[in-house]
């Protein structure tokens, strides 16, 4: 179960009081398959536009389709993951409708008959538990991609020519619809933003999609609709191709803050596309809103149905890995901490390179404190998520081993982290470069000792007197002159037998 904490924002509680949010979230993932949905071509990211395509993703007449084995294959993993009804008939349908980039006018998608059904997702947020109902989980094939140019936003508007690419026209693409969420109140987007970060840990923990939002292998939709409560629901729009987990939660807020005054003064809301601006978080109007009858969906006459043998489901089944929500329950059992800690792990995004420090020898606790501790402050301040920090686990967890053998402290570790990040080298070549190892020689010592007994000679009587807790000021004097590569242990010690204190 995804785990968020988070804080309303004060226009959505205000609109609120008065209406009754209905989300819909409709997310889209490229499987990663070596082939297309229908075809041999290649679908690598990032090749020269329209160089891994052929006659059938193009549509060409008398070309004909072949169902891609892995893909239906994967389609079945998830929808299994997300506790979905297998179908025992589906079967593939022609989504009708034109648009530049679809070079057949029409999709092969899933209409009445998806390979997976009612299914659902728990996430938690604030402590609370939310399960979201899935719909349905259906396979189709992507569209091409349009390239405007001549504008300054890179949309339609204001652009002088555009350029379309078929690249991504036909890749694999999963749909994963949710029912209706209702009951969340101000929460509305922190749910849809939750359940989207736990359905992309699901899908990578099959190993079935990268789901990178920056590259369009993982997209949402967000349908939403306010009402009076205990009214109808009210009609709905959708946000078209959200690609951030926080620009999940953002559109949904967005709509709740445009729509709620446009009801208060009587306005009917349009059912129409709108797209989501990353620079302002607001929404605009796109085109308007087709139903399904207007795709004109009928039976797809090049392919026959499937009917995925039960035994074979079950076979994938058991297969299914330790799902990322039965995983935290075991590894906060595992490390003894409470499900704060845990929801802390997970909001940081620390919980993997926690677990791989782990695994490269380090403790749990040590573990978790570098990685929430200092170094969640080092990617706080830069910007970045703690697992884009050029530090890895391995020398994260040499860093803890440095400090368990006396080598280096606390103080002293913190610096070679930072001149692991700096480009310096690993742990063990930042420490000899920088001569950051401890000193606990007591000859080498003895000199800076007697220098803070000099200076400090009030309190060398104190403690010559009997309080030895004064120990502490002269302890800080020499670690402040050795910058702070003295061992505290040896320096406490030498200092009391030199004022026969001991």
């Amino acid at each position: 179960m995804s785990q968020v904490h988070t804080q309303a924002d004060p226009e959505v509680v205000e609109a609120l009081e008065r209406y009754e949010p209905v989300v819909g979230l409709e997310t889209h993932v490229e499987l990663g398959t070596d082939s297309k949905m229908f075809c041999g071509c290649a679908t690598a990211f990032g090749a020269e536009p329209n160089t891994q395509i052929c006659p059938v993703c193009l549509g060409l007449p008398g070309a004909l389709p072949v169902p891609n084995a892995a893909a239906i294959e994967s389609t079945v993993r998830i929808g299994l993951a997300l506790h979905c009804t297998i179908a025992q008939h589906s079967q593939f349908s022609r989504k009708n409708y034109f648009y530049p980039d679809m070079p057949k006018n029409f999709q092969t998608s899933q209409y009445d008959d998806p390979l997976c059904e009612n299914g659902y997702l728990d996430v938690v947020v604030d402590g609370e538990v939310h399960r979201v109902e899935i719909e349905r989980v259906h396979l189709e094939e992507d569209t091409g991609k349009s390239l405007h140019v001549g504008g300054s936003t890179g949309r339609i508007q204001g652009a002088t020519h555009s350029l379309v690419d078929f690249n991504r026209a036909g890749i694999p693409l999963v749909e994963i619809v949710t029912k209706p969420i209702t009951g969340t109140g101000e929460l509305a987007g922190a749910v849809a933003r939750a359940y989207v970060t736990e359905l992309r840990e699901v899908i990578r923990s099959l190993d079935v999609s990268d789901v990178r939002m920056e590259q369009g292998s993982l997209r949402c939709d967000v349908n939403l609709s306010l009402n009076r409560p205990g009214q109808p629901w009210g009609t709905r729009t959708e946000t078209k191709n959200v690609n951030s987990l926080r620009s999940v939660e953002r559109a949904v807020n967005s709509e709740i803050v445009r729509q709620a005054p446009l009801l208060d003064d009587g306005v009917a809301i349009v059912q129409e596309t709108r797209h989501f601006h990353e620079d302002s978080g607001q929404t605009t109007a796109g085109r308007s809103k087709e139903e399904a009858t207007d795709y004109r969906y009928f039976p797809e006459p090049d392919l026959v149905p499937m009917t995925p043998d039960p035994q074979w489901v079950q076979s994938l089944r058991a297969e299914l890995p330790e799902l990322p929500g039965v995983r935290r329950t075991r590894l906060q059992a595992e490390w003894d901490i409470s499900a704060r800690e845990m929801e802390a792990l997970v909001n940081t995004g620390a919980l993997e390179v926690v677990v791989a420090t782990i695994d490269a020898g380090a403790s749990a606790a040590e573990a978790r404190k570098w990685w929430t501790g200092q170094l969640a402050r080092l990617a706080n301040s830069a910007g970045i998520e703690v697992a884009q920090l050029a530090i890895t686990p391995a020398q994260v967890a040499s860093v803890i081993d440095l400090v368990a053998q006396g080598r280096i402290n606390d103080k002293l570790a913190r610096q070679v982290v930072d001149g692991v990040i700096a480009g310096e080298g690993d742990p063990e070549q930042v420490v000899a470069d920088r001569g950051l190892e401890v000193v606990s020689d007591t000859g080498a010592l003895s000199a800076a000792v007697d220098a803070a007994i000099a200076d400090n000679d009030d309190v060398a009587q104190k403690i010559r007197g009997g309080k030895v807790q004064a120990v502490g000021a002269l302890v800080g004097a020499v670690m402040k002159a050795t910058r702070g590569q003295a061992d505290a242990a040896t320096v406490r010690e030498l200092i009391l037998q030199k004022l026969g204190a001991q």
